[in-house]
């Protein structure tokens, strides 16, 4: 595995049209940490993760990913500042983004032979070990129509570290899951964190939070209320909003 980066926000400021989500918001992720931000629908999350990722635009302040800054100049969802990003940090979504027309190795294989360069049989290489690492080795060949929700995602999550990230950006990935292929979906998270990857995963599922980051972030009408150790921030929150998210979360 490759050395983990850090990741620093200072300042982010996003606004959609008049409406504000994110409102200055600074984040520091060391290298191998993994953080959990949580907190109530509509708070910013998902826009903070895809920021982060060069995504989605944003209006003022700056993010430094490893040695590369993004200012709200450079953050256009292209450039060569934005690529370099994103190699070093993959970005899996809540609704998996598989090509439907590939199987699950040729979409592992796709950005690998396509922007890395590999030969198809390196990449196959690389898919093959990943996909096993994930629990799929024996679904190489299936196509994403033949497979479950949680199988879709395991698989969007070989595809983004066969580009060999230093980390990944997990938006909501399981949401739209059943608590048994969320299971499966999380264990392989917590499997990765123990390689070192550094992990910012946007949840609600506050017993992974508990069990696996190292800190929690709690981000309430664009921005960061409370942050902490997973069992101040979720056993004694400081902040009146916090306990009453965690109260609706846990409930």
């Amino acid at each position: 595995m490759m050395e983990a980066v850090a990741v620093v926000v200072r300042g982010l400021v996003k606004r959609f049209g008049s409406r504000s989500v994110l409102e200055g918001v600074d984040l520091a992720v060391a290298p191998g940490e993994t953080v959990a931000l949580v907190g109530p629908s509509g708070g910013g999350k998902s826009t903070l993760v895809r920021c982060i990722n060069g995504l989605t635009s944003f209006d003022a302040g700056e993010i430094r990913v490893g040695p590369h800054m993004l200012r709200p100049q450079d953050s256009r969802c292209e450039g060569a500042t934005v690529r370099r990003v994103r190699r070093l940090f993959g970005m899996i979504f809540q609704d998996f983004q598989l090509f439907p027309h590939l199987t699950a190795l040729g979409n592992v294989i796709e950005a690998p032979v396509h922007v890395l360069g590999l030969s198809r049989r390196e990449a196959c290489d690389r898919a093959m070990k990943l996909l096993g690492r994930v629990g799929l080795a024996d679904r190489a060949d299936a196509y994403p129509r033949e497979l479950s929700g949680g199988q879709k995602q395991r698989v969007a999550i070989a595809r983004a570290l066969a580009m060999q990230p230093r980390g990944l950006l997990c938006d909501e990935i399981t949401s739209a899951l059943d608590p048994e292929l969320k299971r499966e979906v999380l264990g392989v998270l917590e499997d990765l964190k123990h390689d070192g990857l550094s992990l910012v995963v946007v949840t609600h599922e506050i017993g992974f939070a508990r069990r696996s980051a190292d800190r929690v972030i709690v981000l309430d009408a664009g921005r960061v209320i409370e942050e902490g150790p997973p069992e101040q921030v979720l056993n004694n929150p400081r902040m009146p909003r916090t306990r009453k998210f965690l109260s609706q979360v846990l409930a």
